[in-house]
């Protein structure tokens, strides 16, 4: 699979088979993501792959916390600006009618949205999950590289022939995560992410893309 089939057809997939990845193709997948950039060479990222025993128990901790009701954890970073502004207040609200129309939930059903959101705490039914970290003190910019790192791993799972799904939402679970899979005290939990291979009986759609003009400018003096 060359780099733009790979850009072209990864996408966030929200249902996966129960076949098992083998270990030496996310080793291989990981070792090659180790050269993704970062500026003056930081490589600020801090994988965790998790499967097994391990991701089952994390599974489970977090399903029951969503069942007895628990609240989230205090959050440690912003996922969105308090006031999203247009075009992206829009863009938002066009992926969450793509998303659960794609399910058959209509906005005013909160209660199944909320049973269709739960789904990220058992990933999506994925064998194999990703969490990726950051150091408390780096800045900006090294949050944008453990993004381009990210994207990385997501278009190798894609040239290996499996699917991924990037959630922020572990991070809302994330004194949970840290129970079971003990990082330094250091770290925070930027996302998670489901790896595994589709389930292509599940319902699912691919959102669309902003057009080029609203995200793009050429300056080539023509």
């Amino acid at each position: 699979m060359d780099v733009y089939e790979a850009v072209r057809s990864r996408r966030a997939v929200r249902g996966f088979s129960d076949r098992q990845v083998p270990r030496e193709t996310l080793e291989r997948v990981v070792s090659a993501a180790s050269w993704a950039p970062s500026a003056s060479n930081l490589q600020p990222w801090h994988a965790y792959v998790v499967t097994g025993g391990p991701l089952a128990e994390l599974k489970r901790r977090a399903g029951e916390r969503l069942a007895s009701g628990e609240s989230w954890d205090e959050p440690e970073y912003q996922q969105y600006p308090a006031a999203l502004k247009s075009p992206y207040r829009e863009r938002r609200s066009a992926f969450g009618e793509q998303r659960y129309g794609a399910l058959g939930i209509p906005r005013e059903d909160v209660e199944a949205r909320q049973r269709a959101a739960s789904a990220n705490w058992q990933c999506f039914g994925a064998p194999a999950a990703l969490f990726c970290y950051i150091d408390r003190d780096m800045g900006l910019a090294q949050w944008s590289d453990v993004g381009m790192y990210v994207q990385t791993v997501m278009l190798l799972l894609r040239a290996e022939g499996l699917h991924s799904c990037p959630q922020m939402a572990w991070a809302k679970y994330h004194r949970t995560v840290s129970e079971v899979l003990l990082p330094p005290g250091e770290l925070m939990l930027f996302c998670g992410m489901s790896i595994g291979f589709e389930d292509t009986t599940a319902a699912d759609t691919r959102t669309g893309r902003a057009p080029l003009r609203e995200t793009v400018t050429f300056v080539d003096g023509l």
